[in-house]
């Protein structure tokens, strides 16, 4: 697809998606519900924020599960581990600890682009929003959001018959203790420098900002709603009931966390 056929933000009808929280294998059956809904045309470009009932660890689709997760020590803090259909680095999330959103839309509207350039561009909201609130963030190619202060948080995508799912995840008041524990590829990163640099690593928006994470949310729907236009939305009963589908017979299976071993 060429620039020229590239599609405009304010082109969509843009709905917006926030449930009470959800488990982690209902998020993750829920984005490639959602991706598939807005590839089918049976729904509208759409932003979700999740909210988080449980501890998780989110791997990539192409990660290794032995390499990237200690699950022993999961178990032992009641982190649930799961995979995602999406690329990118593994994160580890906790109720209220998080910053998450997808974006499910058009692949239209990143014709001609390339990934660095999808990236930047699907998150451009997020980093005003960030600015906003007296953070001066940046993206580090290819999918990290950084300031000064340290990394803020990681993005990945997936997209498959004509649409795109973009998500992020930034730490609001991460446990940095508990995050090298459970991801072995954290704690071999810090191995050499010490647990206390872990926050450092990936710095939480509380400490930055001082504000309660629903003010942070606030801010970026407003940004959002003022660059592309927003409405409430909700979801179908026949997305739900597909969701519901795919945790059984997907995401909740061994086979698809071993997908990688």
């Amino acid at each position: 697809m060429t620039e020229k056929a590239r599609r405009q933000w304010t082109d969509y009808d843009w709905q917006l998606i926030h449930l009470p929280p959800q488990t982690p294998l209902q998020h993750l059956a829920l984005d490639e519900v959602l991706l598939d809904e807005v590839a089918a045309g049976r729904r509208a470009p759409t932003l979700r924020i999740w909210e988080w009932s449980a501890a998780a660890i989110i791997i990539g689709i192409f990660q290794s599960l032995k390499n990237e997760v200690d699950e022993a020590a999961a178990r032992r803090f009641g982190v649930q581990v799961v995979r995602r259909i999406s690329g990118g680095g593994a994160m580890f999330v906790e109720p209220g600890s998080a910053i998450t959103y997808s974006i499910y839309a058009p692949e239209a509207l990143v014709a001609g682009m390339s990934f660095q350039e999808s990236y930047a561009s699907m998150d451009a909201f997020a980093l005003q929003a960030l600015e906003k609130v007296g953070i001066d963030a940046w993206y580090q190619p290819l999918n990290d959001i950084t300031s000064r202060g340290g990394k803020i948080g990681g993005a990945a995508q997936a997209r498959r018959r004509g649409a795109v799912l973009h998500h992020v995840t930034m730490a609001y008041d991460m446990d940095a203790e508990k995050m090298v524990q459970v991801l072995r590829i954290g704690r071999e990163k810090l191995s050499d420098k010490g647990t206390a640099s872990a926050a450092k690593r990936v710095d939480p928006l509380r400490r930055q900002t001082g504000l309660p994470r629903e003010d942070i949310i606030a801010c970026m729907l407003e940004v959002f709603r003022q660059r592309h236009g927003l409405r409430a939305g909700s979801l179908t009963a026949a997305e739900q009931t597909a969701a519901d589908r795919l945790i059984e017979e997907k995401f909740a299976t061994r086979a698809w966390l071993n997908k990688v071993v």
